[in-house]
């Protein structure tokens, strides 16, 4: 039978998961939406053959949703969470968790209370076939001890009202929970660099910066996130080892050699870039929810990212190494 499924936010996000869930995840059915522009739900619910409810908390409490996608501005996100909790239905946030480290760890307390895992986060990066060879790469003992890794974040265009600190808190947490994931190992400290300005860069926006990531062992992580750049998305990492080195390359998406030049297409976007990590992410939650055992990103993965990035947002704010605070591991959430 169907998972049948509830999605709070019909946003840009939103609207690719309801269709992602409605035509290419086995097992699912979108049963109900909600999104404050209750027009734009409304057409997507009659879109896919939903209910397109007057508020979150109906949605959540709606017998027949029997779990919930929250794609819905990240300053509600530890609000719906805990509310699914309380309705003991399996949740899907997207990143981040919360805003804050206190927001995730009253997630995570609301989790714990219930003794079971109902919270999966939205860091489908675990999911891209690219990554996945990097920690192949790193289990499989290939590379030998990781002592680096470089990472490149790189957008075509930022938001009109982006600001700095948000290069760190909703671009940058991407690297920093695949770098969890890739080390199994927490960050213990960060310092961001801030170069030279773009011109490109609306207004005070700080961009690029450069990011170095301390973890547990020694080993450093560089982040380069410029979200300016022009020329497309290029998410690229390369983790240099003791016996050797793994890299994710820019994909390909097919060259046209003329007049003498061969040329490669970059993908405009994140949703080109990561489709198929998207819906194996989504199969991944759909199969787990409907028994009962939910394995992906944990709360305690969005609570260590989002404390990582408020180490980075301070680092930013007082140009000096800022020391991660971060809470030990409950013994119901599985390593990094």
């Amino acid at each position: 039978m169907d998972l049948s499924i509830g999605v709070i936010g019909t946003g840009e996000i939103g609207t690719d998961h309801v269709r992602r869930l409605t035509g290419h995840v086995a097992g699912a059915r979108v049963q109900a939406v909600f999104d404050v522009d209750a027009e734009r739900a409304a057409k997507l619910a009659a879109e896919v053959g939903a209910m397109a409810h007057t508020s979150a908390y109906d949605l959540i409490d709606d017998p027949a949703v029997e779990a919930v996608l929250i794609a819905a501005p990240s300053s509600v996100h530890a609000e719906l969470t805990v509310a699914c909790i309380a309705s003991r239905k399996p949740v899907l946030c997207e990143k981040p968790l919360a805003p804050t480290a206190p927001e995730c760890l009253r997630v995570m307390e609301a989790e714990l209370a219930t003794g079971t895992r109902l919270v999966q986060v939205g860091f489908m990066r675990r999911y891209d076939e690219g990554y996945g060879h990097l920690r192949r790469a790193i289990d499989g003992g290939s590379v030998g001890d990781v002592l680096l890794a470089h990472c490149v974040h790189r957008n075509a265009q930022s938001p009109p009202l982006f600001k700095s600190e948000m290069l760190l808190t909703d671009s940058v947490i991407h690297e920093i929970d695949s770098a969890r994931w890739l080390l199994s190992e927490e960050l213990v400290a960060a310092t961001v660099f801030v170069p030279r300005k773009s011109p490109l860069a609306a207004g005070d926006l700080s961009d690029p910066q450069l990011v170095l990531l301390e973890a547990t062992s020694g080993a450093m992580v560089t982040v380069e996130i410029f979200v300016n750049c022009q020329y497309g998305y290029d998410v690229r990492c390369e983790l240099v080892g003791s016996m050797g080195a793994a890299s994710l390359e820019l994909p390909s998406m097919g060259a046209v050699t003329t007049r003498g030049i061969r040329g490669q297409a970059v993908p405009s976007d994140w949703k080109g870039r990561f489709a198929q990590a998207y819906r194996d992410e989504l199969q991944h939650w759909v199969h787990g929810s409907r028994g009962g055992h939910l394995s992906g990103p944990s709360s305690f993965d969005g609570y260590a990212a989002t404390a990582v990035a408020e180490a980075c947002v301070r680092s930013l704010t007082t140009g000096k190494r800022a020391a991660v605070d971060l809470s030990s591991r409950p013994g119901l959430y599985d390593g990094p």
